[in-house]
């Protein structure tokens, strides 16, 4: 949706001048342009792309649907979402933003914070739940198309790690000029530099690998999905230093190594989709074409069953518990994925 209080906050993302609606047309006060909201999100992208592009825009990544609709929140969405609301503490008198939000998921489940949210993404794959319910924008976290100061809070999930170094300081100077004075960013990302428990979790993958060899499961869209993961952050260290420059102090930190998450998601929940997407799958049809099929259908139906309740998820909510064991026993033990919470402490320096 496109409220008043999304237009409240928004500029222009080439000349920064407030944008007006005129009926179906969204207009650039300063500068004239105009902006599409005919899709239920606000079209805020700049008229000049940057040259790094993500693989998110490709539509091969969205070929499972996975994005077009929300189920509640389980397993590893369940424990990013529980520690955001744990970091965060989301209120009424807040106004936040997702940055790289996604299919929105995030925003849909704490609508019950009553906090002012937006979520903002350069790929316009939004659920259905999300553009009837939340703010969108589609634009690029590089060049926010947000005043300055207007958030008190922010967070980003699963986003950091696919930007460059150069990207990733651009996208913090961002966070930090549309964040209040003592505003806060929570984010869930990873560094390069694994610690010895990520042992265990390589160990998982091993297995996961060899069921896939023997027809288990399949991990083809979780290989796409992460082609694109360019690490930016070397280590802890390097971590402290470029929030610094870009105006930001680590105030709070979990580290999260997922080896109960890895088991359950890696081998246990693609071997029970593989099952699924093979009862969907049409008789005698083994092209490509059907495969991708099969899974969207096969995910929807899933999704569909979860929100009625039942076995099936009070099954999966039992996993998610047990998946918080990576937290409770290893969230002491520095590693390279992490969640974190940055205290704004004044501008950001980018480095050119």
């Amino acid at each position: 949706m496109i409220s008043p209080t999304l237009l409240d906050v928004v500029r222009c993302p080439d000349c920064a001048g407030p944008v007006s609606q005129d009926g179906p047309v969204f207009r650039c006060v300063q500068c004239g342009r105009t902006f599409d909201g005919a899709d239920g999100y606000l079209d805020l992208r700049p008229k000049t792309a940057f040259a790094e592009r993500t693989k998110y825009l490709d539509d091969a990544l969205h070929a499972d649907a996975r994005h077009e609709s929300v189920s509640p929140p389980l397993l590893g969405s369940k424990i990013r979402n529980d520690m955001l609301r744990t970091f965060l503490t989301l209120g009424a008198a807040d106004r936040a933003v997702d940055l790289g939000c996604g299919s929105g998921r995030a925003l849909v489940w704490n609508r019950g914070a009553r906090a002012t949210a937006i979520g903002i993404d350069i790929s316009p794959f939004f659920a259905r739940e999300a553009l009837d319910q939340c703010d969108l924008l589609l634009g690029d976290l590089r060049r926010l198309p947000l005043r300055d100061g207007a958030f008190t809070k922010a967070w980003s999930l699963d986003v950091l790690e696919h930007l460059s170094p150069q990207a990733f300081r651009e996208v913090l100077t961002e966070a930090n000029r549309v964040l209040t004075d003592g505003g806060a960013l929570f984010v869930y990302t990873h560094v390069r530099k694994n610690g010895w428990i990520a042992g265990a979790v390589r160990l998982v993958n091993r297995v996961a690998g060899l069921c896939e060899r023997i027809g288990l499961l399949d991990l083809t869209q979780e290989r796409l999905r992460k082609s694109d993961h360019v690490n930016p952050i070397a280590d802890h260290d390097d971590l402290a230093r470029v929030v610094t420059e870009c105006g930001f102090r680590v105030e709070r930190i979990t580290y999260y190594t997922p080896v109960v998450g890895a088991l359950v998601e890696n081998v246990l929940v693609r071997i029970a989709e593989r099952v699924l997407v093979r009862r969907m799958a049409r008789p005698g049809r083994a092209d490509a074409q059907s495969r991708v099929a099969a899974a969207r259908d096969a995910r929807a139906a899933a999704k569909a069953r979860l929100r009625r309740g039942g076995l099936v998820y009070g099954a999966l909510a039992l996993l998610s518990e047990a998946m918080k064991l990576d937290v409770l026993l290893f969230g002491r033990i520095k590693s390279g994925p992490f969640f974190a919470l940055l205290r704004k402490t004044g501008p950001g320096r980018p480095q050119g």
